[in-house]
């Protein structure tokens, strides 16, 4: 008996040391090995980087590292020097992405490339859309980490842990700024209170090398200053910003900039005084350069006409390409309609050779099951970033036209909208945390594959975590058989997965209305414009399916530069991803595997369902390599996301159906939900609208 309960309790205990919520991130407590540290100077970024080598090291017991801080032409921005032992950058900053370039080396395995190491992007920016009331605007891990509706103004020491926490975790992936609040922006941001707030939130991120931005409503001259008019060409509108800006900067003195929605889905811009996007943003700009601030102008805009949605921001700002003021960066979506699973990449990108343009990313997963499902989005943004666009001949890809190694851009930067939130696990779902890693890790290098950030994040957040005890097995080589290798392929089929259950093919944008979560292809009430709904897009009807945007079409291709061009408005050529994105086509069209595109649909939508369903058994299979908590929750997870899965086949292939009138493959599974029900079952409403 005396050896049961012995037995018992050594088990028990040992669930207690491995147990993770998954708080820590890619960033776990480890038992660290002696280090000496040698750096002259002395600042509280510096004490940061000394304090996580000797937290974290994995290298030689004893071994010597020196910081160095030394002027070096061949290290841009932040980068930094990596050889043997030693940190040399040109910043305190480039020292600590030093420290957490080495320290990830040893503890996934990794081989520094040595030398300079610079990162892609200047400005390594997450956008949170947080209100000042700490609701998420597409959140789904809890409110906000910066705002609260009670007690709004009181910063506690939770406050203060919770975000230096947040700063660390950027820190250790490269990420230097952060938008603190929704794109759909109140003017109360710019209040004295909640500048009050924002400066202390900034006191607790300058030490990793965050910097604060603030997204502000264009119409703030009226709301707060009692104004008639916003209009940026009036003197005295300009000389209120100005002031405006002068005030932040006496309050945060090193405060980024400005994120700015304007003349989109209601918000208020330029547009609404008659004038242009780039009065609007030059006059931002001008109020900010003094104090060296940016201007984040976003090209999300589209009005209700009956022009393809896909091509209004390109018509609307390639007009304007070089009357921008050089600290102004665009802000283009990775494709033309909005954070789609699949889209072509934007035309914007690279079309405009003499105005700063920027990618915008979404980390969060509005129209990608939210904190439910399991995707990986890092294979998405490689895809858009390596598309190559033509516009300075082979090899201009989409990369390369941002990141300053084509055009001449006095500032470079890329964006990610934030999918953190209060939840213990900052992201709700377990593997959302690798998106915002991926992130991170893109920003900082934007020609990594997503394999091998797979591969650190999977090492960095699991690796140990088994309750085995000593002697069992040999841990490291069945876990890296069993574990990692499995689950980072489960990660790099996600996003396919996903796209196949939900929208292939080129289908877009027919999500429920219902938070853009689940499928709605039929959803269409009365009154509501067209372009906030799906038959808008999938245009489905007897005749077939997919929006035309050939030259005889709306001629959205024609945005594209050649050989694009040609090669998308030939359905021969179009890749097949994107069939239903630019053609539109009958039932019985032939496939290139000889299917006809109907039973082509079908199989789709089944191969995505049964991906999930062997996304299922890699987990259940990996149950010994992974503490129990985080086990469980994504076995939930996943359970969910393969209901899900089901229902949006179920649902797309009998919506299709009554259109198409052919019957669906004898050899895939039946539809075990009614399609009256399914829509019967989305009562919910919602406009349609998006970010």
């Amino acid at each position: 008996m005396k050896v049961i309960i012995s037995s018992f309790f050594f088990l028990f205990t040992s669930l207690l040391l491995h147990a993770q919520n998954g708080h820590q991130l890619w960033l776990r407590d480890k038992k660290a090995l002696p280090v000496h540290v040698i750096c002259k100077q002395n600042s509280p970024t510096l004490t940061i980087a000394r304090q996580e080598l000797h937290d974290s090291w994995q290298g030689a017991p004893g071994a010597t590292i020196s910081l160095i801080i030394k002027k070096d032409r061949a290290v841009k921005v932040d980068g930094f020097k990596l050889n043997e032992n030693v940190i040399q950058a040109n910043t305190d900053k480039g020292i600590l992405y030093g420290v957490y370039e080495l320290l990830r080396n040893q503890q996934t395995g990794g081989k520094p490339k040595g030398g300079v190491d610079n990162p892609s992007y200047q400005f390594r920016i997450l956008d949170h859309w947080d209100n000042p009331d700490g609701s998420i605007e597409r959140g789904y891990a809890g409110n906000s980490i910066f705002w609260r509706k009670q007690d709004p103004f009181t910063v506690t020491d939770e406050d203060k842990k919770l975000w230096q926490e947040y700063a660390r975790a950027n820190a250790s992936i490269g990420i230097n700024g952060s938008v603190l609040n929704n794109v759909n922006a109140s003017p109360m941001i710019l209040t004295p209170d909640y500048l009050n707030r924002a400066k202390v939130i900034a006191s607790l991120l300058r030490p990793y090398g965050v910097k604060i931005y603030l997204s502000v409503n264009f119409a703030s001259p009226v709301s707060l200053g009692g104004f008639k008019t916003a209009d940026p060409l009036d003197p005295a509108v300009m000389a209120w910003w100005k002031n405006k800006v002068k005030e932040i900067y006496s309050i945060i003195p090193d405060f980024g900039g400005f994120l700015v929605k304007a003349s989109s889905e209601g918000q208020p811009g330029p547009q609404n005084y008659g004038r242009t996007h780039a009065d609007g943003a030059n006059m931002l700009a001008d109020a900010l350069n003094p104090f060296g601030g940016l201007v984040m102008w976003r090209a999300f805009v589209y009005s209700a006409n009956n022009e393809d949605r896909a091509k209004q921001a390109y018509d609307e700002f390639m007009p304007l390409d070089g009357k921008f003021r050089d600290n102004v960066i665009i802000q283009v979506k990775n494709g033309p309609i909005d954070f789609q699973a699949r889209e072509p990449f934007s035309p914007l990108f690279g079309a405009m050779k003499k105005t700063s343009v920027m990618p915008e990313f979404q980390v969060t997963q509005e129209y990608l099951g939210h904190a439910v499902y399991v995707v990986f989005l890092s294979t998405m943004w490689e895809e858009c970033l390596q598309s190559d666009t033509y516009q300075q001949g082979k090899g201009s890809i989409v990369a390369r036209c941002t990141d300053g190694s084509i055009f001449p851009q006095k500032n470079t930067a890329i964006a990610g909208v934030s999918n953190i939130g209060l939840d213990t696990n900052w992201c709700g779902n377990h593997f959302a945390q690798a998106n915002w890693y991926a992130f991170g890790r893109l920003a900082w290098n934007d020609t990594l594959k997503s394999g091998q950030i797979a591969d650190e994040w999977i090492k960095l957040t699991f690796y140990g975590d088994s309750s085995q005890k000593s002697g069992e097995a040999d841990y490291t080589g069945d876990w890296t058989k069993n574990f990692l290798v499995p689950v980072k392929q489960m990660m790099i089929d996600s996003r396919e997965a996903a796209v196949n259950f939900m929208t292939p093919l080129g289908l877009h944008h027919i999500m429920s209305a219902n938070g853009h979560y689940g499928p709605g292809p039929w959803w269409a009430p009365k009154g509501i414009r067209p372009d906030w709904t799906p038959p808008y897009y999938h245009q489905a009807s007897t005749n077939g399916i997919g929006f035309d945007r050939t030259k005889k079409g709306s001629d959205a291709i024609s945005q594209y530069h050649e050989p694009l061009s040609s090669e998308f408005n030939n359905v021969a050529t179009c890749p097949e991803k994107f069939l239903l994105w630019f053609h539109h086509l009958p039932w019985d069209y032939k496939m290139k595997d000889g299917r006809t595109l109907w039973d082509d649909l079908c199989y789709r939508y089944d191969t995505g369902v049964n991906q999930v369903r062997e996304f299922q058994k890699i987990w259940d299979k990996a149950g010994p390599f992974v503490d129990s908590t985080r086990f469980m929750e994504v076995q939930r997870k996943l359970r969910e996301q393969e209901i899900n899965a089901v229902l949006w086949k179920d649902a797309c292939l009998l919506y299709f159906q009554q259109f198409s009138r052919m019957p669906i493959p004898y050899d895939i599974e039946r539809p075990v939900n009614n399609l009256d029900d399914i829509i019967k079952n989305d009562t919910r409403r919602g406009d349609g609208r998006s970010h």
